[in-house]
């Protein structure tokens, strides 16, 4: 067979119940390799930061609201396969868990194209583990079914099941199914009272513990727990919908013990962060193991100079400088870029002392550079720099190199000329620039009243964010509660009228993040 005419693979992997976390190493690594991704309504769209390079085609499959038919989803498999590609279908939960990976599998067959499966992480299993409730436990169950909740409710089939003679084939036994100590209803919310009379009606005891889990294992996981009699009449109360799993059974009543997931300090809190693409994964991370729903809205851009000939001559003369100063990981990232680029490495550093303004710089010249850092103030900002090397009597006579960003203040560099460096050269190792846009998911959340806080890591995102919300900004966050990370980004959001609700302490991403679970707790704490 020709290389033109090769076909393609296949691969139906699980994508989990919605924590990214949850996915396979063996299905991540495919989604790195993947040419065409199809998902669908219950994968998490964040897995498609693992292959940005594929086409994504999306698929729908939401209740009541299918994007695309069965048949349609299979042709678009069967036609990516033909063509020679590497398809990951991207499938919520686990392919073959009433994921009608079966079926798909079916038409890759009788198409001669080949398919390889990869399991995950079922919704009945994951979602109830992160509500604090085991599916089995030897005090009360040694089995545990699923079931789907769909069969009978007319809104959410599609035609052929339609067509179904009434019976055939799927029916469920009510009066077996009320014998067994632990049941799981996938996707049930609209029949639940259906699902909870039947049980009822056909022996299960009415006071049997319940729960319906919405969104399970993500930050916007909701649990509404009861028993079989007034379960159906607390979800509608508490507006539950799809998509959510419901469990029966004696287990439901360990979740006060167990419930772990949401019990955590920063759960159903929805918090902002505005950070760069580069800078936003620590941040959001560490919010995120908190129990936070993270945003991310990049306000900055970093890129290289427009042009690299200053940078290269500063570069190429390092040895010439006493000093050479990082004020964040940024420039030390692009110093080292830089430096390869050019043939060069850290032995260019070779004699120099380092110094720099945070221990997350301090960090980054650590392990990006392998240099040792001579100077890092306590306190992370400019003044202390200045103050240090004054203390040191470090300035007089001493030359420095610079190497940050463009809109950089100006302040370190004039305390050190002030104070009698023999040379202060300052030089643009990258460039900021404003982002063009807001993402839609935080413009609709900020309008729906949903964002519970705004981080700001400098100045500049807090004036960036500004001027991209527009000139009624100030009326879009009323009542956003904002985090500063210092003093000079708190000036900054204060010019903008303006009113940080905490500043960090410690000037950097964990002080941030401390400033902000402090601010939840009583005053005596």
């Amino acid at each position: 067979m020709s290389e033109s005419h090769k076909i393609g693979t296949v691969y139906l992997v699980g994508a989990g119940p919605g924590d990214v976390g949850l996915l396979t190493v063996r299905g991540l690594e495919l989604l790195r390799k993947a040419d065409v991704v199809v998902y669908d309504y219950l994968a998490n769209p964040l897995l498609l930061q693992h292959c940005p390079q594929a086409q994504a085609i999306y698929v729908g499959k939401k209740a009541a609201a299918h994007s695309m038919s069965q048949d349609q989803i299979n042709a678009i498999l069967v036609e990516k396969g033909k063509a020679g590609k590497r398809v990951v279908r991207l499938k919520g939960g686990d392919p073959f868990v009433f994921g009608r990976g079966g079926e798909e599998c079916e038409a890759l067959a009788a198409a001669g194209v080949p398919f390889e499966v990869v399991p995950g992480i079922t919704a009945a299993i994951a979602a109830p583990a992160y509500a604090g409730i085991p599916v089995t436990h030897r005090d009360f169950n040694s089995s545990f079914t699923f079931l789907t909740g769909h069969e009978k409710e007319e809104e959410y089939r599609e035609d052929e099941a339609k067509a179904r003679e009434p019976g055939a084939g799927s029916d469920v036994d009510w009066a077996a199914i009320a014998k067994l100590p632990c049941v799981a209803f996938y996707m049930g919310v609209k029949s639940l009272p259906r699902i909870c009379g039947k049980l009822i009606e056909h022996g299960m005891p009415a006071d049997t513990p319940a729960a319906s889990i919405r969104w399970g294992t993500t930050p916007r996981q909701r649990t509404v727990v009861g028993t079989l009699a007034d379960l159906p009449q607390k979800v509608a109360e508490a507006k539950l919908a799809p998509p959510a799993i419901t469990i029966v059974g004696k287990v439901v009543s360990l979740r006060a013990t167990m419930n772990w997931f949401e019990s955590r300090p920063l759960f159903g809190q929805t918090i902002v962060v505005t950070r760069t693409r580069q800078q936003a994964s620590d941040l959001s991370e560490h919010l995120a193991e908190l129990g936070a729903n993270v945003v991310e809205a990049p306000t900055i851009e970093l890129a290289q100079p427009g042009e690299w000939s200053e940078v290269d001559e500063a570069l190429e003369h390092i040895a010439e400088y006493d000093w050479v100063i990082f004020t964040s990981q940024n420039g030390v990232q692009f110093a080292k870029r830089r430096l390869l680029d050019r043939g060069s490495d850290a032995r260019a550093f070779a004699g120099v002392r380092v110094a720099a303004i945070g221990e997350a710089t301090a960090q980054a010249v650590r392990d990006e550079l392998c240099l040792r850092v001579d100077l890092c103030p306590k306190e992370f900002v400019a003044e202390a720099l200045a103050d240090d090397f004054e203390k040191r009597g470090e300035i007089r006579g001493r030359r420095f190199l610079l190497l940050r960003a463009d809109i950089a203040r100006p302040l370190l560099r004039e305390r050190l000329a002030d104070g009698g460096a023999v040379e202060v050269r300052d030089v643009s190792i990258y460039e900021t620039r404003p982002a063009t846009s807001l993402p839609p998911t935080l413009l609709d959340a900020l309008a729906a009243k949903e964002i519970d806080w705004i981080t700001f890591t400098s100045s500049s995102t807090a004036r960036n964010l500004a001027a991209l919300l527009g000139p009624d900004y100030k009326a879009k966050l009323e009542g956003v509660k904002l985090a500063s990370i210092g003093p000079i980004t708190t000036r900054a959001i204060e010019e903008l009228g303006l009113t940080p609700t905490v500043q960090a302490t410690t000037y950097n991403v964990e002080g941030l993040v401390d400033a902000i679970l402090k601010s939840g707790m009583p005053a005596s704490a």
